[in-house]
């Protein structure tokens, strides 16, 4: 009744607006009665179009209404079937489950033992320098391991002796020494195959250089940089040898020696460590040495000529005592006090030249550790600085400034101690050389003051 009353509202509402629109053009009652029949006419089509349709639909809806209400129920039932198939599964993987566990016995903890074997063994594999020259093991071992902690696979007889032949060769391989060909990659990223000899489960060597074991790649490279030569001298000596007895420099720890070896800054290093400062010391070291090295010669050629002077008659003024004699032969007639006089200012004249030098020797000496000092506190300041911007959670930042601070405090000393040596050396030289004009000086006045008397 609801529906009926509502379609009435509709086609009244419809007729009043379609007679709102053509009254519009209507031109007399008759046409206009005529234009509201035919469209009450149309509009009754129309509605009657759209009811059929509706039903349709409803119907088609009722249709999939039945449809989806039949899949759930096969769904509930389906459903019901495999929790019971599931708790049926259940109960027979526990009993076959316990089956299995009282079948394998005493195999289950071989099993066990053996997965644990194969995986400390593939990470003793994968770190040892002989699967350079087997390749391939760690695969293996790490099925095995994966195999092993499966329930459902058990390892065969093959698959347990191969285990037991990889671990016998790599015991056997720890204590031979053999060459084999490999690819291996230079420090210039080049790739070429080359003869590699192997020394025991420690060692790579080839064309006189230590090589390295990449575990994660497989690849063997040259060191990125070689120890010291008396080590790298041995590996040719190996290389070379067909039969008994080389000297070789094994690194027992397998790679962690050479590790630090190679890492160890060499003297250019060291020195570079010392920045500015360091270069400054240096400087006025080799400085101080030259000076040093020809005073002595100087010194020493000088010592020679006066010791010839004092044996001979004549005198010669290319040495300091000839000069000094000749002043005193010209002089003869003076009186002692003036003699002495002239003889002191000769004395005097020679003085300048043996001592040339000594003084900046002592200089050195002084300047070099105090240079060394300010490089130590140049270094503290780096390394405050740098504690300051990063903290000291990592050492390696402050590396850099203690570095410089105990490079330039070793070098001022390692410049100070020998050029005090060299000077107090010098200084002696020329003090000696001094000490025999004195002495000569004063026992010529002595004998004039004797003829006088």
């Amino acid at each position: 009744m609801k529906t009926m009353t509502k379609w009435m509202g509709v086609a009244l509402g419809a007729i009043v607006a379609a007679g709102a629109v053509v009254a519009q053009e209507a031109k007399s009652p008759r046409e206009l009665l005529q234009m509201v029949e035919q469209g009450r006419a149309n509009e009754a089509s129309t509605a009657r179009a759209r009811e059929q349709r509706f039903q349709q639909q409803r119907a088609q809806q009722q249709q999939l209404l039945a449809d989806a209400r039949r899949e759930k129920a096969e769904a509930e039932a389906l459903s019901e079937r495999l929790e019971n198939t599931f708790e049926e599964n259940e109960l027979v993987i526990v009993e076959r489950q316990a089956q299995l566990n009282e079948r394998l016995g005493s195999l289950k903890e071989l099993f066990g033992v053996l997965q644990q074997v194969a995986g400390d063994t593939r990470a003793q594999f994968e770190n040892s320098v002989v699967s350079a020259q087997y390749p391939g093991r760690g695969e293996f071992l790490t099925q095995l391991a994966k195999k092993m902690g499966s329930a459902s696979e058990l390892a065969t007889i093959e698959e347990i002796e191969k285990l037991w032949y990889e671990i016998q060769r790599e015991m056997t391989a720890t204590g031979e020494v053999q060459s084999f060909s490999a690819e291996v990659i230079s420090n210039d990223g080049q790739k070429a195959p080359r003869e590699i000899v192997r020394v025991g489960a420690f060692n790579l060597v080839s064309d006189g250089a230590y090589l390295s074991f990449n575990s994660e790649t497989g690849n063997v490279s040259e060191l990125a940089r070689q120890p010291k030569s008396r080590y790298v001298e041995t590996t040719s000596e190996l290389v070379n040898a067909s039969t008994g007895n080389v000297a070789f420099g094994i690194d027992i720890t397998r790679g962690s020696l050479l590790g630090l070896l190679i890492q160890a800054p060499d003297l250019q290093e060291r020195i570079d460590q010392g920045g500015i400062v360091g270069y400054v010391i240096i400087g006025l070291g080799i400085i101080g040495i030259l000076i040093a090295l020809e005073r002595l010669i100087t010194l020493s050629i000088v010592n020679s000529k006066v010791k010839s002077q004092l044996k001979k008659k004549e005198i010669s003024t290319k040495n300091p005592l000839g000069r000094v004699l000749k002043v005193y032969d010209e002089n003869r007639d003076m009186d002692p006090e003036s003699l002495e006089v002239k003889l002191g200012e000769a004395i005097l004249k020679e003085m300048p030249k043996l001592n040339r030098g000594v003084t900046f020797l002592k200089i050195i000496a002084v300047v070099a550790p105090l240079l060394g000092l300010l490089g130590t506190v140049t270094g503290m300041i780096v390394t405050f600085q740098s504690i300051t911007l990063f903290g000291t959670g990592d050492p390696k930042l402050m590396a850099g400034g203690i570095s410089q601070a105990l490079v330039t405090t070793v070098l001022g000393l390692c410049v100070a101690i020998p050029t005090v040596l060299l000077h107090t050396l010098v200084a002696g030289r020329s003090k000696h050389i001094l000490h025999i004009l004195q002495e000569r000086s004063a026992g010529l006045i002595a004998e004039r003051m004797e003829q006088g008397s």
